[in-house]
């Protein structure tokens, strides 16, 4: 194990986790997607959420994060996850989903996967607004 694989460990991470963190899984943003959303929360992280969605479910979601491995961690599951998701599934996921998910980090970093819950809302909304 790397020291940065011992120092999360340490810290309360899971191994999945820490892997969605040195992998960076869906960091990136899609040119043209269908969805977007950026959301700064209060500990000062930002997340910013692309979807693209094809009659309803989620084909592809990729985020950009500004924030801790927690936030990287909470991003790159969320994304993952909600690939072939309808958007109504997507609704549903809270927190304790995708800490489950993550299969564990540490309690001083949950804010954050409230950080990745509330900006895949936001780019729901935004969807929804683009089609009406």
């Amino acid at each position: 194990m790397s020291e940065m694989q011992d120092l999360l460990k340490e810290s309360g991470y899971s191994e999945k986790a820490i892997e969605y963190y040195l992998n960076k899984v869906n960091v990136g943003e899609l040119s043209e997607s269908d969805a977007h959303a950026i959301y700064t929360g209060p500990c000062g992280d930002t997340m910013e959420i692309f979807l693209n969605v094809e009659d309803g479910v989620i084909k592809e979601a990729k985020f950009q994060a500004i924030g801790c491995a927690g936030a990287f961690s909470s991003g790159s599951a969320l994304t993952e996850r909600i690939i072939g998701m309808t958007l109504e599934e997507a609704e549903q996921i809270d927190e304790d989903k995708i800490i489950g998910y993550l299969g564990g980090i540490p309690n001083q970093k949950v804010h954050c996967t409230c950080l990745s819950k509330r900006t895949l809302q936001k780019a729901i909304t935004d969807y929804k607004e683009r089609k009406n």
